[in-house]
């Protein structure tokens, strides 16, 4: 950004535009005494929520995901499979991750936690999570920071992510529904597809800020007492 001294001048002018705009405002008047009207669609359309799954599984991989299907029971031997196709030997999970999900999966499981460091972090071939809830009309997975989903680090640093969603009762239609079930005091992470950016000429490079390989899991039943 320019120091120089247009950049003074334009700043004024903005200013000036906002002074003007805020001068019929009483002193004593607060920005909660008009509150914004929120009347809007909550989604586009009637979905079942069979259809609304689908639409998940259609968007997520529209965006390079890779979309995996199962039953509670069989999540164990699903993840176990993906693992060992990565080739992963250490897994980094949140504190809560249920013990059964990888029982079964012939690799060292590191727990988050305030000690592990960047580099160690950095050395971690995959991480495996839960979610707060996904959007179908946008492809997107949502992270809390929640006890089976852990810190947002260990969800940007390993290059490959696999995230587990409970299509029971976590995919919601839109973002406003969304939006009505997430604290918003929690620190969210949204995520549409592997970490990806486009350069000056429009050439998609992945992997900059996140994981560059994503596998969405849609579990049918609930897979926490495993």
């Amino acid at each position: 950004m320019s120091s120089g001294p247009s950049s003074g001048s334009s700043r004024e002018r903005i200013l000036g535009r906002v002074r003007q705009a805020l001068a019929d405002v009483p002193p004593s008047e607060q920005p909660g005494e008009h509150p914004v009207p929120r009347d809007y669609a909550t989604q586009h359309g009637e979905h079942t929520h069979s259809a609304t799954v689908g639409l998940l599984a259609e968007n997520l991989a529209d965006y390079r995901a890779r979309v995996h299907r199962t039953e509670a029971p069989g999540l164990p031997a699903l993840l176990a499979r993906l693992l060992a196709e990565r080739g992963a030997r250490r897994v980094v999970v949140p504190p809560a991750l249920p013990d059964g999900w990888l029982a079964t999966a012939p690799v060292e499981l590191v727990r988050d936690s305030p000690a592990l460091t960047a580099r160690e972090l950095d050395s971690i071939d995959s991480v495996v999570t839960g979610c707060a809830l996904a959007i179908a009309e946008t492809g997107t997975v949502v992270l809390d920071a929640g006890p089976d989903q852990g810190s947002r680090r260990i969800t940007l640093v390993p290059d490959h992510h696999l995230c587990v969603v409970r299509t029971d009762d976590q995919v919601v239609s839109s973002v406003p529904q969304a939006l009505r079930r997430l604290a918003p005091a929690r620190p969210l992470t949204w995520i549409s597809g592997p970490s990806a950016t486009s350069d000056i000429e429009l050439e998609r490079v992945e992997g900059v800020h996140g994981p560059r390989t994503l596998e969405v899991i849609l579990v049918a039943g609930d897979p926490r007492e495993l």
